[in-house]
C-alpha cells in the first residue's frame, strides 16, 4: 500500500517528523517496506525565467536563451519548441545528472553557443512517458526555488506491507485511524455532506438471488464534460504509480486509495436497459479495460445490461461501457461482493486490480453510501453535471460484532498491566463502542472476533515493548512425568527419550515430513509409495519411509559448515503407504569426542551406537538384557556393522549401526557415520513407572565370578548371556565381557570369551557353597548351548 506523507497527514493532524511516523506504523504491524525520496534525484533543479529567447546562429532548430536562475543570469542552448521569451521553465545547471539517461550536465559548446545547462522536459526528468517539448511553469513559479519543492516531488512515499486480515488499511484514511489510536496525532474530520439528487435515476439496479453481491448503490449524473484531472489530483495518483487517465477514472481510483473502497464508472449512454447484478452464462464474455478478452462462466458475478456483461462485479470494467474524455452521462456505482467469490473468480480469470486486492479482504460496507456522496461531490466540483437520487437495491449487512471482554485478560493472557481506563481509550479510538464488559467492533473491523483479538489490538496499539520480559517456567522432568502430569503414557515416552538423548550429548533437530523421490527410494526398497500431491518444492515430493535421510542431509550440512562430531536426533512419524509409524532416530558422525591430551580421539562406531540405543531402551522401561540381538538390518545399513534388538522374532524394538558405504556417497559424506531408529510403538507400554528407580543400597556382599568359555565363532555373546541369566535372573545383575581371544590353544572356528558375572543377593550374604553351586549352574547352562569351560 503506497501513500505520501501529505496524503496521510490529511487524515492524520501530526507534528510527528517521518522517522516517528514510521516507527509507529512498524510496532502497530504495518511494516514499512520501502521509503521513496522522489525529490532527491531532482535536488539542484531550478526554476528559471527566459528573458530571452533568439535563434542560434548555426542551427534552424535550436535556440539560445538567457535565462534567469534568481542568483545569476545563463546562457543556455536548448531545442525546444516552446522555448520562448517571458516564459518559465526548468534548468538542469552544470553538475547535475538527468534522470532519463544519466547524462551529466557540464558547460559545453553546441554547435559553437557556449550552453550552461539544459532545460528540461517531463520525459527528461522521468515525470512523463513522452513530452512535446520542455516543461512550462505558471506564472507565479518562484524564480530560483528548487523545481522538486515547488513541484511537491519532496513529498516521501511510504509502501507498507499490510497483512490479508486488515484492509481497512488499504486506504490512506485506515492506516491515518490506527496511527490516531496510538495518540501520535488526531485523525481529522471528514465530512461529506448527503447529495439529494434533483431527479430520479432513469436507470436501475436489480440482483439476481445470490449471495455474491449483498448491496448495490449508484447515482446517474447527467450533462458532465470529463476533462483531465486537476494538478493536485493527478500528482497524488502519479505519486503511487497510478498513471492519470480522465477526470471520471481518477476520482473512481482516488476514492479507492484514499478509503479504501472500490467504485466504477459505466458511460450511460453505452447501457441497454437497466443494470442486473448476475451470474454470467458459459457462453459469455468480456472486452475488459485492460484491452483482454475474458471468457466467463455461471461461477462469476458480472454487471450485466439487456445485451450481456458491462463488467465483472468488483473486479473490472468493460472497454464498451467505460468512461471517456466524449463521456457526457455516467451511473456511478459501490457496491458490496462476497469476498469468496471476488478471490474464486479473480483466480479463475487471472485477473489482479486494485478493486479485487481491497475486496477479498473485506471493505467497509457502512461507508457504501457515503462514498458515493464524495466522488459525486467531487465529480461536479472537476466536470459538473447533475446528479440523481441514490439507487440503493439489496440490504447492507451489519460487519459489526458484540464481543464479552474481561479488561482483566489483557494481564493473563497479554502479559501486560494497564489499568483499565487506558484500555478502554484505546479501544474506543480504534473505533469500538464500549458498554460496561460488551464491546461493539467497528464495521471496519472484520478481524475482530473475540475476546482474544481485543487483547491483541490494545497490545498492538500500545506497543509489543511495552510487555515485560520474563523467563518461561522451566518445569522439571519429573513434574511432566509425574502422575499428576496431563501428558498420556505414551506422550511422557517422547520426554524421557528427548531428555535421555540430549544426556548422551545428542542435540534435537527438526526436519521436514517430506523429501526428495530420490532419497524416498533409498529408503524403502527402491519403492516412492506417497507422493505429495502439491509439493512445495520439487526436492519435497514424497513423504519420507524413514527420519534418517534428512538427518543425514542436516549432519552433511554441519559438517560442510565446520561443525566438529555433529550427534543428532529426531522424534517424529515415518510414513508407509497405509500406516505412519512414531520413531526416534539418531545419528553419529566423525570421532568420539574433540582433540584432548588425556583422551585420544577414535572414530564412532558400532559400539557407540549400540550404547546410545540401550541407554535410550532402559530408560523407556526395556532392560538392557531383555530384547535379543539379532544380524539383521534393513538395505540401508551396513552388513556386518549393523543389528536389531527384538522382543522375540516379530517386534523390533531398535535397528542400529553404521550406515552402508554406497549411500553415504549420495550423501557427500566422508567420513563414519552410525545411526539408530528405535522404533516408540513397538516398545510395550510398562505395567508400572518406568523412570528409573533411586539406588538401592543392599547390606549384603555383592559376588564376582569370572569364567572363560571356547564356543563356535558363529555362536553370539547375546545368546550365552541369555542362557546364563535363565539360572537365576534375580541374583545375577550384570554380565560383561572383559576378553575375546582366537590363536593358539583355541580350536579352529572357535573363539574364546572371557566374562564376569556380578552377584548381588537381595536376603542374605551367599555362603561359599551357594556360590560353588551357582557357579556349576552356569557352567551347565553354557554347555547347553554349545559352549564349554575353558581349562
Amino acid at each position: 500500500m503506497k501513500f505520501t506523507l501529505s496524503w496521510l497527514k490529511e487524515h492524520l493532524s501530526t507534528e510527528a517528523s517521518l522517522g516517528e511516523i514510521i516507527e509507529r506504523l512498524n510496532t502497530l504491524g504495518l511494516v514499512v517496506d520501502r521509503i521513496q525520496h522522489p525529490g532527491e534525484r531532482l535536488k539542484g533543479f531550478k526554476v528559471v525565467h527566459v528573458l530571452e529567447a533568439k535563434p542560434h546562429p548555426d542551427a534552424d532548430r535550436l535556440k539560445v536563451l538567457l535565462v534567469d536562475t534568481g542568483q545569476e543570469k545563463l546562457q543556455v542552448v536548448c531545442g525546444g519548441a516552446n522555448a520562448r521569451q517571458g516564459m518559465k521553465g526548468v534548468l538542469a545547471l552544470p553538475g547535475l545528472t538527468i534522470p532519463s539517461n544519466g547524462m551529466v550536465m557540464k558547460i559545453a559548446a553546441v554547435r559553437g553557443v557556449e550552453s550552461h545547462g539544459m532545460m528540461c522536459s517531463e520525459q527528461e526528468l522521468e515525470l512523463a512517458d513522452t513530452s512535446e517539448g520542455i516543461i512550462e511553469l505558471p506564472d507565479d513559479a518562484p524564480i530560483g526555488q528548487d523545481f522538486a519543492v515547488y513541484a511537491g516531488l519532496d513529498d516521501p512515499i511510504l509502501d507498507i506491507e499490510v497483512t490479508p486480515n486488515r484492509g481497512d488499511c488499504l486506504g490512506v484514511r485506515g492506516i491515518a485511524r490506527d496511527l490516531a489510536a496510538t495518540t501520535l496525532g488526531t485523525l481529522t474530520d471528514l465530512k461529506v455532506p448527503p447529495i439529494s439528487g434533483t431527479y430520479k435515476s432513469p436507470l436501475t439496479v436489480s440482483l439476481a438471488p445470490s449471495q455474491a453481491c449483498s448491496y448495490f448503490a449508484g447515482r446517474f449524473i447527467r450533462g458532465l464534460t470529463n476533462c483531465e484531472s486537476p494538478q493536485w489530483l493527478q500528482k497524488k495518483l502519479k505519486a503511487i504509480g497510478i498513471r492519470p487517465i480522465s477526470a471520471l477514472v481518477d476520482i473512481t481510483n482516488f476514492i479507492c486509495f484514499d478509503r479504501g473502497r472500490p467504485m466504477h464508472v459505466f458511460d450511460a449512454d453505452k447501457i441497454n436497459g437497466n443494470l442486473m447484478v448476475r451470474t454470467a452464462k458459459p457462453d459469455e464474455t468480456l472486452l475488459a479495460l485492460n484491452g483482454k478478452s475474458y471468457p466467463l462462466d455461471n461461477d462469476m458475478t458480472i454487471v450485466a445490461d439487456t445485451q450481456g456483461p458491462l463488467a465483472v462485479g468488483g473486479i473490472i470494467g468493460g472497454m464498451e461501457s467505460g468512461a471517456q474524455l466524449e463521456t457526457q452521462n455516467i451511473f456511478l456505482e459501490c457496491a458490496l461482493f462476497d469476498p469468496i467469490s471476488i478471490a474464486m473468480t479473480g483466480r479463475k480469470a487471472g485477473i489482479i486490480t486494485d478493486s479485487r486486492y481491497r475486496l477479498e479482504r473485506g471493505v467497509d460496507s457502512a461507508i457504501i453510501d457515503e462514498c458515493i456522496d464524495q466522488a459525486t461531490q467531487l465529480i461536479l466540483d472537476i466536470c459538473g453535471g447533475e446528479p440523481s437520487e441514490m439507487v440503493r437495491t439489496g440490504q447492507l449487512p451489519d460487519n459489526t460484532k458484540t464481543i464479552l471482554f474481561n479488561f482483566k485478560s489483557i494481564a493473563s493472557l497479554g502479559g501486560l498491566s494497564l489499568p483499565e481506563e487506558e484500555s478502554r481509550a484505546i479501544l474506543e479510538r480504534l473505533g469500538c463502542h464500549i458498554t460496561q464488559n460488551e464491546v461493539r467492533t467497528p464495521s471496519w473491523r472484520k478481524d475482530l472476533e473475540g475476546s482474544a483479538d481485543l487483547v491483541e489490538e490494545v497490545l498492538r496499539v500500545k506497543g509489543y515493548d511495552a510487555i515485560p520480559a520474563e523467563d518461561l517456567p522451566k518445569p522439571h522432568i519429573d513434574e511432566q512425568l509425574s502422575d499428576n502430569s496431563i501428558l498420556a503414557a505414551s506422550q511422557k515416552r517422547r520426554w524421557v527419550a528427548r531428555r535421555t538423548l540430549a544426556s548422551r550429548g545428542f542435540y534435537e533437530a527438526f526436519t521436514w515430513s517430506f523429501l526428495s523421490e530420490k532419497q524416498a527410494k533409498l529408503f524403502n526398497g527402491g519403492h516412492s509409495e506417497l507422493k505429495i500431491e502439491n509439493p512445495i518444492s520439487a526436492d519435497l515430493s514424497d513423504m519420507r519411509p524413514s527420519l534418517l535421510p534428512n538427518l543425514l542431509s542436516a549432519v552433511a550440512r554441519n559438517l560442510s559448515r565446520g561443525i566438529k562430531n555433529p550427534a543428532l536426533f529426531e522424534v517424529g512419524h515415518q510414513y508407509q503407504a497405509n500406516t505412519q509409524t512414531l520413531v526416534v532416530a539418531g545419528i553419529r558422525a566423525g570421532e568420539t569426542n574433540a582433540k584432548h591430551w588425556a583422551y585420544p580421539q577414535r572414530s564412532i562406531d558400532f559400539f557407540d551406537i549400540k550404547a546410545d540405543v540401550l541407554t535410550l531402551l532402559t530408560s523407556l522401561g526395556i532392560e538392557a538384557s531383555t530384547p535379543q540381538l539379532t544380524a539383521e538390518a534393513p538395505s540401508w545399513y551396513h552388513p556386518g556393522r549393523s543389528a536389531s534388538l527384538k522382543l522375540g522374532p516379530k517386534v523390533t524394538l531398535a535397528t542400529f549401526g553404521e550406515i552402508h558405504p554406497a549411500l553415504l556417497k549420495e550423501f557427500d559424506l566422508e567420513t563414519a557415520v552410525v545411526v539408530f531408529e528405535c522404533y516408540i510403538d513397538s516398545i510395550p507400554l510398562p505395567k508400572k513407572d518406568f523412570r528409573k528407580k533411586p539406588l538401592l543400597l543392599i547390606p549384603y556382599q555383592v559376588v564376582e565370578r569370572d569364567f572363560a568359555f571356547i564356543l563356535d565363532e558363529s555362536l553370539t555373546a547375546d545368546k550365552l548371556f541369555s542362557g546364563i541369566r535363565k539360572v537365576n535372573p534375580q541374583l545375577i545383575k550384570e554380565i560383561r565381557i572383559f576378553d575375546v581371544y582366537q590363536g593358539p590353544g583355541v580350536p579352529e572356528g572357535k573363539k574364546s570369551i572371557a566374562i564376569s558375572i556380578r552377584l548381588e543377593p537381595q536376603e542374605a550374604t551367599l555362603t561359599e557353597a551357594q556360590i560353588s553351586d551357582l557357579s556349576d549352574k552356569i557352567i551347565s547352562a553354557a554347555q547347553q548351548i554349545g559352549a564349554q569351560l575353558r581349562t
